[in-house]
């Protein structure tokens, strides 16, 4: 494989840390104090908004309302910079980016919560920021200034006001770039799932476009659920149905949990040491269901992005699809919306294409051998078979194959068919003879 001459990129690098138990205190103040800024911002916003929308009852208005909090970061920052030594007299104890990681989140929310309101935002409404409880949010911290590095060890970071820290594993992927001048650290976020502290690092690299070991090669990718997915070649990518795997493990751990003396918010209990640990074992068995998926998603993309010069995906309603309650699960599980954001990057990095087919286009219905379209192709039907020309083979693999064509069909070769004024020759079958159908977009 020959190396063409590439891009600057932004891609993060994920480490399991191994802090000692001061350090593990330290990482918990730090969230708590990004946790405590967020709070104390968002009472001083909706005050000053009360405030506000009380005086216009009295018959106020203009410049005699009490001036507006600001809901800008740097707005935000003035504000917890002003008070912060009568609010939070500890406040030396922390670094200054955990308390700029609280009010950062408010200011994102806030500005989210203004737009989706004043139809700027696409999608579900986003409602008014609420206040973060220690029990509900997962402990973050993010560092943008100060000493962020990666050790000569490969096995320690350091990260402003926490020193060095071990990493679970080595970091010589990140360690050789930025030894080699190809990669610049931009931040780090340390977060704590499942029971460990992860930290992430945003990274400026710069990468050398790669050419794929068959840069002419077109291959149709049709996901499902029996098998994750089924290439053109006739190739099955088994569905290794991780989730349904460990729904005994799980359903075990959930058990445990339930039965463990837990927090009560409304006589103030405290959670027990052993609820604790089962929490602790429960979020673990489900981050081991999500490494797994992950793990294998990954090898499948990057098989894909360095052997075909472009491949070829649908564009799935996985939302609409969703709401059928028999399959949710074993959507959710498969992870297509995962598969298809990983080839998006990993195509530009390997100097092949990705190409989404049109949502419309029945890849299921259509024959690949003479393009007839079946006017119905109910799910329980496995097995595809052509009235025009006696074609038959598997669902999924005609699927695929009729992808792999897609390009050649629709005349185009753009990335996303959504909002694209392009023009679909397909082939129906009706009465006597098949006419041609043209799916026009937006007509």
């Amino acid at each position: 494989m020959s190396d063409v001459v590439g891009g600057v990129v932004v891609q993060a690098y994920r480490f399991a840390l191994d802090p000692t138990p001061a350090q593990n205190r330290d990482l918990h103040r730090h969230a708590g104090a990004g946790r405590f800024a967020f709070n104390w911002a968002l009472a001083a916003v909706r005050a000053n908004l009360d405030q506000r929308a009380a005086e216009r009852t009295y018959g106020l208005d203009g410049e005699q309302l009490t001036p507006a909090l600001g809901w800008t970061l740097p707005s935000l920052r003035r504000a917890w910079n002003t008070a912060k030594p009568q609010v939070a007299p500890w406040w030396g104890q922390c670094s200054k980016e955990a308390f700029n990681t609280g009010l950062d989140g408010l200011a994102r929310a806030l500005g989210n919560w203004s737009a989706s309101r004043s139809g700027r935002r696409a999608g579900p409404r986003v409602g008014f920021p609420r206040f973060r409880s220690r029990r509900r949010v997962t402990p973050s911290v993010r560092f943008t200034t100060g000493t962020i590095r990666v050790e000569d060890t490969r096995h320690h970071v350091t990260l402003p006001r926490l020193g060095r820290i071990r990493t679970h594993e080595s970091t010589r992927k990140l360690a050789r770039r930025l030894h080699a001048g190809t990669a610049r650290i931009m931040s780090a976020t340390v977060r704590h799932t499942a029971g460990r502290w992860h930290v992430s690092f945003t990274v400026q690299v710069t990468r050398t476009v790669r050419t794929p070991a068959r840069p002419h090669a077109t291959v149709g990718v049709d996901v499902g659920i029996a098998n994750l997915a089924v290439l053109s070649t006739g190739q099955l990518v088994p569905n290794p149905s991780h989730l349904t795997r460990a729904q005994g493990r799980l359903r075990t751990a959930a058990r445990t949990l339930s039965r463990r003396q837990g927090p009560d918010r409304r006589t103030g209990q405290q959670p027990s040491r052993r609820w604790q640990q089962a929490k602790t074992r429960l979020a673990r068995a489900h981050a081991r269901v999500a490494n797994l998926r992950a793990d294998g998603l990954h090898k499948l993309s990057t098989t894909l992005a360095v052997t075909y010069g472009t491949i070829v995906v649908e564009d799935l309603n996985v939302a609409g699809m969703i709401r059928n309650r028999r399959l949710a699960r074993y959507i959710a599980d498969v992870g297509w919306a995962t598969l298809r954001r990983q080839l998006e990057y990993k195509t530009t990095w390997n100097g092949s294409r990705l190409v989404v087919a049109d949502r419309w286009f029945a890849s299921s219905k259509t024959c690949s051998s003479c393009g007839v379209v079946r006017p119905k192709l109910r799910l329980r039907v496995r097995i595809y078979t052509c009235e025009q020309c006696g074609l038959s083979l598997d669902r999924d693999l005609n699927a695929a194959i009729n992808l792999q064509q897609y390009v050649a069909r629709s005349g185009r070769e753009t990335q996303n068919g959504r909002g694209a004024d392009r023009e679909t020759t397909l082939v129906v079958a009706g009465g006597s003879e098949a006419t041609t159908l043209r799916h026009h977009r937006g007509g």
